[in-house]
């Protein structure tokens, strides 16, 4: 298994986000590298870093009235007096076709979901090197030359086509599906994260060309709230390529790997040659999140399952936030996936 990541991913810095309407420490920090490179070092793979694709294999998955704004945004607000040093919105649209305003803090507004992705000076440069860490990956695969995992960060699950969100900017996973699509193969995203891959969803939601299925602590009473519901099962064209797996807040292993079965099968039915999993380490029972209570050796089941699958794999990192055991889970999902695995 080849692994990637560029030195870069490591300058977005944020300090803070807003949960329940108060300030707190952003979790999403560069520490986070370390652990999960630690956790690589254990089955003695090293990083490599990926080559600059340039912007094409982005803007086949993101707008570029969006990739404009958060190339901008960070210099733009500092121009605002009295604004706040990181980039976060306090007004939102009620839905996305209205007129799009010409104002910085209406842009924010119309391109971040949430007070949880503040944009700061090295945001895009992070961002953008996340991306193109999926894009070797993907390449990789696609190539024939075997399975690969791409240390993304920031993450990416909760970008829409031209929304950030939950620390997100650039959708990592749907850039790397996408990239398996233009190579060819017929792509299935399986998102294993404890939150639900809202954008991943609302890129794909009306295509049929690319399944995807999250399993993620159920959405009634926990981010992101408005979507991952059973119910949703795609529109138009895609109608029946989304299904989302929402367990109870909780969970423990069990009642995860039997929600996976039921993915895997939809996966299988989908006639898939490739794999891109979404692997969030947050479901974790430590996790400083909290919401569901997978064990580091049912990381390793997840893997196992992941991999019985036998489809070229391009696992691209979500979430999983600091605790001591991160770099350890990502061991045990790397070691029960299988790093000499033939794809």
């Amino acid at each position: 298994m080849k692994a990637f990541f560029h030195d870069l991913q490591r300058r977005h810095d944020p300090k803070h986000f807003l949960s329940s309407g108060a300030p707190q420490p952003n979790p999403e920090v560069p520490g986070r590298i370390d652990a999960l490179l630690a956790g690589l070092a254990e089955v003695k793979i090293a990083a490599e870093e990926p080559a600059d694709r340039g912007l094409s294999p982005i803007a086949a998955i993101h707008s570029p009235e969006y990739l404009v704004f958060l190339q901008n945004i960070y210099a733009r607000w500092q121009r605002i007096p009295g604004a706040s040093a990181e980039v976060i919105p306090n007004i939102h649209p009620d839905r996305r076709d209205v007129g799009y305003p010409k104002s910085a803090v209406g842009q924010a507004g119309f391109h971040m979901a949430d007070t949880a992705c503040p944009i700061s000076e090295n945001t895009w440069e992070s961002a953008y090197w996340s991306a193109q860490t999926a894009i070797a990956a993907a390449n990789h695969v696609a190539s024939g030359a075997g399975d690969a995992y791409a240390l993304c960060r920031p993450p990416g699950h909760h970008a829409f086509s031209d929304l950030a969100g939950g620390f997100c900017f650039l959708n990592n996973t749907g850039i790397a599906a996408q990239r398996l699509l233009a190579a060819g193969r017929r792509p299935a995203i399986v998102d294993v994260d404890l939150h639900h891959g809202n954008g991943t969803q609302g890129i794909f939601y009306a295509r049929r060309d690319v399944l995807t299925v999250s399993i993620h602590a159920d959405p009634a009473r926990y981010y992101p709230f408005f979507w991952g519901h059973a119910d949703e099962r795609g529109a138009g064209a895609g109608l029946g390529a989304n299904l989302n797996l929402p367990i109870p807040r909780g969970s423990e292993d069990e009642t995860f790997l039997a929600a996976l079965d039921t993915g895997l099968a939809r996966v299988r039915a989908f006639g898939a040659d490739a794999l891109v999993v979404a692997l969030g380490l947050d479901a974790f029972e430590g996790d400083p999140f909290g919401g569901l209570a997978v064990t580091t050796a049912g990381f390793a089941r997840i893997a196992d399952a992941l991999a019985g699958l036998k489809l070229p794999t391009v696992i691209v990192q979500e979430g999983g936030y600091l605790c001591p055991e991160l770099g350890q889970n990502l061991t045990s999902f790397l070691s029960g996936f299988g790093t000499e695995r033939a794809s």
